[in-house]
């Protein structure tokens, strides 16, 4: 017997190349699964007639008619000929709040935003001063938000809102309820408002107006501040930017509450780590953030709770993470758009607007 040869040093490297073959097809189906499953918009031509034969729209058409009164007419007037926009589908995967926020910032906090804004401030000054009586909303967040939106109103879309939603419902699986639900709202605001839904122009999402408003949130917070019985976020600007305060003052805006507090490079509890994995559900008393990064902060309004929001630094200026506190105030931002990117932004550029 070679006194060399041992068995088991032998089998070594064939068992290790067995657990890797193992190894590799538990793993591999579902990379190669998550890899080519095909997008929304794979499965769809540019142009391609909706089906409104199909079961999901003979569905709405009877709730259209059953519960908001459209006749079957109507009904086969506007959706005659409704196609898929392949587009709306592609832009709808790649959305800049998926950006980290050095990328993100740049987008809206410019030199050209601020200057503009602070022109808008001073030329609107009497109508954000009773808008801020009104609402109790900061007249800087205001004009953020419409800076942010519509760029002042000269970037407001060029997406018919109807076949928008259309595609969205039809061929968005993964958000078909609630556009379905968008889709219903747009119709009756139409009526309500006598506007063509057929002529209107928004983003890809189905936001349209000076405002940016999906449909649900028109519906709910646009409102009328020029003395005419008409919410009009396209041409009035004191129902554009009365409706942006109403928005906030819904979800609690505090007017002169802080908005963010700086907490530094660093958290220092697990529980604010939690908070911050959480994103916006993540919230933390604001005696536990006082007591974890030492540092003193403000009483919140109400007591209320604070999120912990991590803000992506360039890698080229040290990377990392500038974290920050979210007041009830930035949260408020957050209820208008769900990413804390845009609400940092927000933020940062009424705090750019609002200096002398």
């Amino acid at each position: 017997m070679n006194r060399n040869h041992h068995p088991t040093l032998c089998a070594w490297p064939i068992l290790c190349q067995i657990l890797l073959l193992i190894c590799y097809l538990l793993v591999t189906p579902t990379l190669s699964f998550s890899a080519q499953k095909p997008k929304a918009a794979d499965l769809v031509e540019d142009g391609q007639p909706i089906d409104i034969a199909s079961e999901r729209y003979i569905t709405l058409f009877s709730e259209l008619q059953d519960e908001h009164k459209f006749n079957q007419a109507e009904l086969d007037t506007l959706f005659a000929g409704v196609s898929i926009d392949k587009k709306v589908l592609e832009l709808m995967d790649r959305q800049w709040e998926a950006k980290p926020y050095y990328k993100y910032r740049p987008l809206f906090v410019t030199s050209k935003t601020i200057s503009k804004g602070k022109k808008m401030l001073a030329k609107h000054s009497d109508l954000l001063s009773r808008i801020e009586a009104k609402f109790g909303v900061d007249k800087e967040v205001v004009i953020a938000i419409w800076g942010i939106e519509s760029r002042f109103g000269t970037h407001r879309g060029s997406f018919g809102v109807f076949q928008t939603l259309n595609t969205l419902f039809d061929a968005y699986p993964r958000r078909s309820a609630f556009f379905r639900k968008q889709l219903i709202y747009f119709l009756l605001v139409c009526r309500e408002n006598k506007m063509d839904p057929l002529k209107i122009k928004g983003s890809y999402a189905g936001a349209f107006g000076q405002t940016q408003f999906i449909p649900s949130s028109f519906h709910e917070y646009a409102v009328s501040f020029d003395d005419d019985t008409i919410r009009d976020v396209f041409n009035s600007t004191e129902d554009i930017l009365a409706s942006i305060a109403n928005y906030l003052r819904r979800f609690h805006w505090t007017l002169n509450g802080p908005v963010y507090i700086d907490l530094g490079p660093e958290l220092k509890t697990q529980e604010l780590i939690s908070a911050n994995l959480k994103g916006r559900k993540g919230k933390v008393d604001y005696q536990a953030v006082s007591a974890a990064q030492g540092i003193q902060l403000p009483t919140p309004p109400g007591d209320r709770k604070l999120t912990i929001v991590g803000l992506e630094i360039d890698p080229a200026k040290g990377g990392g993470f500038r974290y920050v506190a979210g007041y009830p105030n930035f949260q408020a931002i957050t209820q208008w758009n769900h990413s804390n990117r845009y609400a940092m932004a927000v933020t940062e550029l009424a705090e750019a607007i609002g200096k002398n």
